[in-house]
């Protein structure tokens, strides 16, 4: 299959100068999100463009791919793959995201803290192909997010506000409150050439 890496380019473009612009104009960052959402939407309107190396799901558990990091650190794209039935902890990213699901749709699961323990806030949200959510430390940073589905892949797009795979972050139990920090990091040793010619 012929991938159209021209629209990942794009949209690295695209949020290299949203976040220039941003730092300049001392912007906040619900701007930032509101600027980044419609190029995320059509980045995951087309299913044409991800490397098929960063689409592949593990037996065991979720993956997540680096596609690109800013060299400044000021966001990270990467690709989630969810095989059938994987989920995530709950867990917190302690900067700004948007999440876009390109294939399949995912259940995403919002928490808030109730007396030092995370507790569900409101009833879980789906969020199919082509939608795009957002989080932050101000929107609600805390979720639990699933494949909707028990019999196939889904795959999301996300978009952060740092280095997601170096962020030290958190996970939190539900049963215990007890909460453990982790660095993610990322299942890829190399990321998509951008730069790559096109293809007939």
């Amino acid at each position: 299959m012929t991938h159209n890496i021209e629209r990942l380019r794009e949209f690295v473009a695209t949020v290299s100068r949203l976040t220039q612009q941003a730092g300049t104009r001392g912007q906040d960052e619900a701007q930032l999100l509101g600027a980044a959402t419609a190029p995320l939407q059509a980045l995951v309107a087309h299913d044409d463009w991800l490397p098929a190396e960063m689409a592949q799901a593990h037996p065991d558990y979720y993956q997540q791919h680096l596609l690109y990091c800013d060299p400044l650190d000021r966001f990270s794209l990467v690709s989630f793959v969810w095989g059938p039935g994987h989920q995530t902890p709950v867990h917190d990213h302690t900067v700004w995201g948007l999440i876009g699901v390109l294939r399949g749709a995912e259940i995403d699961q919002r928490y808030r803290d109730e007396g030092g323990r995370m507790v569900p806030d409101g009833e879980p949200e789906r969020l199919s192909a082509g939608q795009v959510a957002a989080v932050s430390p101000t929107l609600g940073d805390v979720h639990r997010v699933r494949n909707a589905y028990d019999d196939r892949v889904s795959i999301s797009i996300h978009l952060y506000g740092g280095n997601i795979g170096r962020i030290r972050r958190h996970v939190f139990d539900v049963a215990t409150g007890a909460v453990k920090p982790f660095v993610s990091g990322y299942a890829n040793a190399f990321v998509p050439n951008l730069w790559a010619a096109p293809t007939a």
